[in-house]
This record gives C-alpha cells, structure tokens and sequence, in this order.
C-alpha cells in the first residue's frame, strides 16, 4: 500500500485512493501540525472536510474541484477549525458539529450532530461516535463500508494513548467511551486517522489499553 499516512507542515497531501472513497490529509498550522482530511466520493466528486484547522488557502488547494459540501469540527479547540470561516465563505460548504461544543466554535454549526448520526457526501456516508473527555463535545467519524472500517478520531485517540484531558473523571469517561465504543465494537484492521501526526490501527493499540488505564492519561 503506497499511502503511509505521514505528513509534515508545509508539505504535499497523503492521498489514500479506497474503493468509494479518496483520502487527502494534509498538515496545517506549522509548528501546531495539525490533520486535515478532505474526503471525495468517487462516485459524485461531493466533498467532506474533517477539521478546517488552519491554512484555507492549503485546504481549499486539497480540495480541488470539489464540490466540498459539508465540514464537520471534531472538537471546540481552536486549533481545530481557526480556518473554518475562510473555508466556508469560500465554498458554502454546511458547517457541522456536536451541540455540547458547537457553542465554542466562533463560526456557527448549521447542522448538530449526535452519537448514531450518518452524515453523507454524495454516495458514501460517515457515522458519529460520541467520545466524551478530551471535551464535552469530541466525535469521531467512521467510515465502514464492507471490509477495513476507517475512523478519523480528532483528539481522542492517537498512537500511544487517549487524548489529553484535564481531570481524572474526564479521562475516565475518555478512555471508556474509547474502549466501548472503539475497541470493543471494531476489528483490529480498523485504520485510525488522529487530528495529529501519524496514523494507527486499532490491532496496533489494543494491546496498550490496560497500560494507558493505569498511567491515567
């Protein structure tokens, strides 16, 4: 497989070609080296953006010919979406996230949405998973056509641990949330794209959740 899911600030796009789907990560926001994931269905060439970070102008170039119809913000942070009003005046694109963040996101959510939701560009779709710690409001999104499920985490999962959260009653419910439903619900090949550095597999990580229980982070 050409695509190894490693990308630098600065630098050109990882591009995943799957069956119905194209995969573009790319780096924004230099030293912050944020994931963003323009995903276009092959079938449509209708666009999803996961996490409008920073950068517009890089994203939009990721984009290409689009359409890019909806943009969804994984988690409130700002170094999540300091590039969402430049990306969806540009394109128009519908703005989505969950309800318990969306209040701290400085562009407003057209569309809120909650755990079990399927959000759709052209043919394919995406499901929401609510993860609560990291903050009140983070989601992943899975994408899980027949065969290898592929889930884009924001913030809450990365190579090596959950991610950071503030309190140990909010690393609590992060890593349940994580191992109810991530770990006990998908298969190992599961590919996990973070909204930081490099990409992992569940059967990678699985072996390290007891660890990260008793290191508490």
């Amino acid at each position: 497989m050409s695509y190894h899911g490693h990308v630098v600030p600065g630098g050109p796009p990882a591009v995943r070609e799957l069956a119905h789907v194209i995969v573009n990560k790319v780096s924004v926001g230099g030293s912050w080296d944020n994931n963003a994931y323009v995903l276009r269905c092959r079938d449509t060439g209708e666009e999803l953006l996961i996490d409008a970070a920073d950068e517009a102008d890089r994203i939009l170039t990721t984009c290409g010919d689009g359409p890019l119809i909806r943009i969804v913000t994984t988690h409130r942070h700002r170094d999540h979406w300091r590039a969402l009003a430049d990306v969806t005046r540009h394109t128009g694109a519908i703005t989505m996230a969950h309800p318990d963040d969306a209040p701290a996101i400085s562009v407003p959510t057209a569309e809120l949405v909650n755990d079990g939701d399927r959000i759709r560009f052209g043919h394919c779709e995406l499901g929401v998973i609510h993860l609560v710690g990291h903050t009140p409001g983070s989601i992943a999104l899975l994408y899980d056509p027949a065969g290898q499920p592929h889930l884009w985490t924001g913030d809450s999962l990365f190579p090596g641990g959950v991610g950071k959260t503030t309190s140990p009653e909010d690393f609590a419910s992060l890593i349940d949330d994580v191992e109810h439903k991530l770990f006990n619900r998908l298969p190992d090949e599961t590919w996990v794209y973070p909204g930081h550095g490099d990409d992992t597999t569940l059967g990678r990580e699985r072996p390290h959740l007891s660890e990260w229980r008793s290191r508490g982070w």
